[in-house]
């Protein structure tokens, strides 16, 4: 049986990604809203457990959506840093030393 929070997920989830990236990449309505949305659909007394899983999953992608606009705004770059292990180090250190003589 669908229900009016099964209705209102299924809305937030087809309007809430273009409203975020709208008109020449400014969000049509922030994430406060759709977070508001989302919030109140879970103080709803009778959410299912895949209504619970959908709705998480919508506010995942806000907090994605708000790391990004982060970055974007302040201009930091994610770097990978290289994994150095022990064994590594020696492989390397022994590659230098092998083309050095």
């Amino acid at each position: 049986m669908v229900t009016l929070i099964d209705h209102d997920i299924a809305h937030i989830t087809h309007v809430m990604r273009p409203s975020l990236y709208g008109n020449a990449g400014v969000p049509i309505l922030p994430t406060s809203y759709w977070r508001k949305r989302l919030h109140h659909l879970l103080d709803a007394w009778h959410v299912t457990k895949a209504q619970l899983c959908a709705i998480d999953s919508l506010l995942l992608e806000l907090d994605h959506y708000d790391r990004d606009q982060a970055r974007i705004t302040t201009g930091d770059t994610v770097v990978c840093q290289a994994v150095v292990t022990p064994a590594s180090r020696s492989t390397a250190h022994a590659r230098r030393n092998a083309s050095a003589a």
